[in-house]
């Protein structure tokens, strides 16, 4: 007799997950695919908990003390069944009921494949400058919307981190699967920050592939006031600088050819509308954009600044710079249940 077929698994790390967390839920319950649901609470006080166990999840419970990024995830995959485990943030939700079949279905694009991802799409009532940034970038990691593989080369897989920022290097996972086989020889890092692009870089040279699933989309989108906008992004950009020693370009003629970019993008979708209507819509984007050049330049020579003034910068009120030699020879650790 054959063994029974293990289900994939469904991860989540939460927090008060509010609203949006039910909406996750809601949308989990209607996939395609049979799943296990696991999800680890560092702390809510909100009703998560209940509700992810009123979903028919899993819950692990933390001190908050003991959340990391890298850290939590792999607990999550230590203690799920699946030997695919997709993880989703707890404001990500999949856009349609197939999301989980498209989403682990990218792992059987090429046997060498080990993390696939799909995009976010803006949610309804998004800002129109919020939705043509995350459009615009999703697009461009596919223009012919098919799935595309990345992989380096064996001589590639000695280049510098920095070389890899852009579509090369990226990878999320609010919105992602993993092989578990692939995982217990290369586990997350725990790092305060982008634990997801850490990853990434790590399975690319240890030698396995990333694909990314343009239809296994989730809505995930941020409509954030200015100030937050500025604070977002230093946070981001600082976890570039930790990851792969990024410094934004600060000249004057970068700075203003993105701006002119940005602007012009816009008056293209404005094209149509009333002027008053073209030129509050551009204003908006001009100040977003500022906002966001702001955060990229402070996060990206966070090491320059004082602690106090990186926490009051930060959206997650993080005091520290944590830069990780990735172009060290990796030494990564074995994931938690296989520690002595």
């Amino acid at each position: 007799m054959s063994a029974p077929a293990v289900l994939p698994s469904v991860a989540i790390p939460t927090r008060d997950g509010g609203e949006l967390f039910i909406r996750t839920l809601a949308a989990l319950a209607l996939q395609t695919v049979a799943h296990e649901l696991i999800v680890c609470d560092s702390g809510s006080t909100d009703g998560t908990v209940a509700a992810a166990r009123a979903s028919g999840a899993r819950v692990l419970q933390i001190e908050p003390a003991r959340f990391s990024h890298g850290g939590t995830r792999n607990l999550l995959m230590a203690e799920s069944g699946g030997a695919r485990v997709a993880f989703l943030t707890q404001d990500a939700e999949p856009a349609d009921e197939r999301w989980l079949e498209l989403l682990i279905g990218g792992l059987d694009i090429a046997a060498d494949v080990a993390i696939a991802y799909g995009p976010y799409r803006p949610r309804p009532r998004s800002a129109p400058a919020v939705r043509a940034e995350l459009e615009a970038w999703f697009e461009s990691l596919a223009p012919d919307g098919q799935a595309r593989v990345e992989r380096l080369a064996v001589e590639e897989r000695a280049l510098p981190a920095v070389e890899l920022v852009g579509r090369r290097g990226f990878f999320t996972d609010a919105n992602a699967c993993i092989a578990r086989s692939a995982w217990e020889a290369v586990p997350f890092r725990d790092v305060a920050y982008a634990e997801d692009r850490v990853l990434a870089l790590d399975m690319l040279r240890a030698g396995h592939a990333k694909a990314f699933v343009p239809e296994a989309a989730v809505l995930h989108s941020h409509d954030y006031t200015t100030a937050q906008e500025l604070r977002r992004c230093f946070d981001e950009w600082r976890g570039l600088r930790e990851v792969y020693g990024w410094h934004e370009p600060a000249s004057p003629v970068h700075l203003l050819s993105q701006l002119r970019g940005r602007l012009g993008n816009a008056r293209r979708e404005l094209a149509g509308a009333p002027s008053r209507e073209r030129l509050l819509g551009l204003a908006r984007v001009g100040t977003r954009h500022g906002a966001r050049t702001a955060g990229a330049m402070l996060g990206s020579r966070a090491d320059l600044l004082p602690p106090v003034l990186r926490r009051a910068l930060s959206l997650e009120r993080r005091a520290g710079f944590d830069p990780l030699d990735l172009d060290a020879p990796p030494h990564p650790l074995p994931p938690p249940h296989l520690r002595p």
